[in-house]
């Protein structure tokens, strides 16, 4: 017994240190092209490997008016073939020699990446370059990949007995913000685009001077500097401005609700939303403790309550959606069998009543700091996580080196700070309630 108690004094204490935990920061190297691509390089030569990521500032919100899903669609394209590789040809670059490649449409971004042995790395410098430059935005590839899109929609949204809601609390909480259109589209709106729209928005925002090439691995830095001037340094810079996003989202300032049906609910779901602050704001560190302590795995305060304790629940949650303009925050729960919408609603804001009223404990704070700084310590074990880090620092700070500050600002986050963000985001006359249920079934 006594052996346990030292094991498990022991193991307290080494779990409280990760809150403490000191990182040494990520060496990370800058420049700019002159034709305006940023570089952003960190070398790491433990492992023969290398990570490539092509950043670029456009995402669901630059969609054109009437064409919701056109990024998401677009990034489908930059797959098929330019004027020197054919369909398909980054899969044989990538997998063919034992790497992968991938990309995804964000609301405020895309990205685009590879991970191969380092050997490869100049091979994919040129692919890249030769995707910016000459891609072929032509009919025959056009129809096939809004084809794939739209198919990815029907599987996503329309055949998931919750896949309508997710998408209603992104456009039922935005009223002017591009947000309300979401990412992934609809039919009606895809169909609504032509070829020559992809080859008008490849022209506007898939050049040099609106991206970031970030790399990470094994390479020596002068001749990685020499391959991205010989062939990313080529690419045009294009005469025409970059049209951004104007709108402002405006502040709410009264309750409205929602009733929406689908054919395929089998339980009642609620959702409360709120506008949440820009992802650079100071709050956001104290919102990510926040969402830690409420929704951060089983013994999360809302399971404990909602599932396990009340068990009105199957799942409840509280969610963190980052955005660069002003992101969501929003509880969420699916009802247990027989339980009903306002059960939920009553529950949801039952907890959320109860940390701005009582705040959060110090132990809530640290477990929740542990797992954050444990997660953000994880994401630096591989050359591919790495750059996924630094580029979501551009992404949501707008500057690469932020990854190296993230875990002191988690670390500085105190239980007022956890107080003040939730009395200063949620109130009665600033939410957007939906209800959502099946189509003649009980509410």
């Amino acid at each position: 017994m006594k052996e346990l108690t030292a094991i498990l004094i022991v193991a307290i204490a080494a779990i409280s240190a990760i809150a403490q935990v000191k990182v040494a920061p990520l060496d990370i190297k800058e420049r700019t092209l002159p034709n305006g691509l940023k570089v952003v390089s960190l070398r790491d030569n433990s492992s023969p490997t290398v990570a490539i990521h092509v950043w670029y500032n456009v995402g669901g919100k630059n969609d054109p008016q009437g064409k919701s899903g056109f990024a998401h669609m677009f990034e489908h394209m930059m797959f098929k073939s330019t004027k020197n590789m054919p369909n398909e040809k980054m899969d044989r670059l990538t997998e063919d020699v034992g790497g992968f490649n991938n990309a995804s449409t964000w609301d405020d971004f895309t990205n685009y990446y590879e991970v191969v042995p380092s050997n490869y790395l100049e091979t994919l410098l040129w692919a890249e370059a030769e995707r910016m430059a000459n891609l072929n935005v032509d009919d025959a590839n056009f129809a096939s990949e809004r084809d794939v899109v739209k198919e990815e929609y029907r599987q996503s949204v329309l055949a998931q007995p919750y896949g309508q809601f997710n998408e209603y609390i992104g456009s039922l909480t935005y009223t002017t913000h591009p947000y309300k259109r979401g990412v992934i589209g609809n039919l009606d709106q895809l169909n609504a685009a032509k070829s020559a729209d992809a080859r008008a928005f490849h022209s506007l925002y898939y050049r040099p001077d609106n991206a970031y090439l970030i790399v990470v691995g094994d390479f020596d830095q002068a001749q990685f500097d020499a391959w991205t001037d010989k062939y990313l340094g080529k690419v045009a810079k294009p005469t025409t401005a970059i049209p951004r996003v104007t709108e402002v989202e405006p502040a709410k300032t009264k309750e409205v609700r929602f009733a929406k049906t689908a054919p395929n609910v089998p339980f009642p779901a609620v959702a409360i939303s709120y506008l949440g602050p820009r992802s650079d704001s100071p709050d956001m560190p104290a919102l990510r403790i926040a969402n830690t302590i409420l929704s951060g795995g089983e013994s999360s305060r809302l399971y404990q309550s909602l599932v396990y304790k009340q068990q009105i629940a199957q799942e409840a949650s509280f969610n963190l959606d980052n955005k660069v303009d002003g992101g969501l925050l929003y509880l969420m729960a699916i009802a247990s069998e027989g339980k009903h919408a306002p059960e939920l609603e009553k529950g949801l804001l039952a907890e959320l009543k109860l940390i701005q009223g009582k705040g959060v404990t110090a132990k809530e704070l640290e477990k929740a700091k542990n797992q954050l700084i444990a997660n953000a310590v994880r994401a630096r074990e591989d050359n591919d996580r790495k750059a996924v880090a630094i580029e979501r620092a551009i992404a949501y700070q707008h500057d690469p080196k932020a990854v190296n500050t993230d875990i002191q600002r988690l670390q500085a986050v105190t239980a007022v700070d956890v107080l003040r963000v939730m009395k200063k985001y949620f109130n009665d006359n600033n939410r957007v309630v939906i209800y959502y249920t099946a189509e003649g079934g009980a509410k």
